[in-house]
């Protein structure tokens, strides 16, 4: 098949960028999205040209760096599908596609396709972890957790942070991820005892990185790749509500 890609290009964070049009002939309908692009950087070496910058890492939809917009959408527009799990049989022959990184600011460009996103990171060790020594490992079996609660925990835990909720949100609000990361451990017993911190300090975290607010559109659960709930923000905010009305003293402790 033949396509035709435009491209973001941008060769520092504060150069100005551009699209680049490419035409790409004999593109196997089985490759999947990073593969057409290896194709791409290959010919564009062997041009003697420099290649795209893009993010990728596992290629199995489990790490989440793959992050493109792809024709305006974030992934692309295959539901509940990583950029490195869109393959190319979901594309027409001649098909024009344009290709270019998360727009938010608190995401800034790095180069071509890739962006910082590091501001997940800060968020996450703000709170997103168990900080109480529990010891050696004990059997599943011998902690009694609820299954509405390790269910609740396991729908949270598959966010693998990629930013398409942010890149999706008019906002650019991080609520999304940061809900998850917090429900996630508040529903189980090890992460319990620190839960009226997490809150507090994730949301303040996520606020000083520049995050806009949540107003309910829903773009993000549209575009999510791992189906993680916009249910999961009025959770956060019912943790917040209620770690407000602890004293400063035990939130700083």
């Amino acid at each position: 098949m033949k396509i035709t890609l435009k491209v973001w290009r941008q060769e520092s964070p504060d150069e100005k960028g551009r699209f680049d049009t490419f035409r790409l002939d004999n593109i196997d309908s089985h490759m999947s999205f990073l593969e057409m692009f290896d194709v791409l950087n290959q010919q564009l070496i062997e041009e003697g040209k420099r290649p795209v910058e893009f993010d990728h890492d596992c290629r199995e939809g489990i790490c989440g760096m793959c992050s493109m917009y792809i024709n305006g959408r974030p992934h692309g527009f295959q539901s509940g599908t990583t950029t490195c799990q869109l393959h190319m049989r979901h594309f027409r022959d001649g098909d024009t596609i344009v290709v270019e990184p998360w727009r938010a600011r608190p995401f800034p460009v790095i180069k071509d396709l890739v962006v910082d996103r590091s501001p997940f990171d800060r968020i996450i060790a703000a709170g997103g972890y168990v900080s109480v020594n529990t010891g050696s490992p004990q059997d599943a079996n011998s902690i009694l957790v609820k299954k509405s609660d390790s269910d609740a925990a396991f729908d949270a835990a598959s966010c693998i942070g990629c930013g398409a909720c942010v890149a999706a949100c008019k906002n650019a609000s991080a609520m999304l991820f940061v809900s998850a990361k917090i429900e996630h451990l508040s529903r189980l017993p090890q992460g319990r005892v620190e839960r009226v911190r997490r809150a507090v300090n994730m949301v303040r975290q996520m606020d000083m990185e520049g995050f806009g607010n949540c107003t309910n559109t829903g773009a993000c659960e549209v575009e999510c790749p791992k189906g993680i709930k916009i249910s999961n923000i009025h959770k956060m905010n019912a943790e917040f509500f209620k770690a407000v009305w602890v004293s400063s003293e035990e939130v700083e402790a």
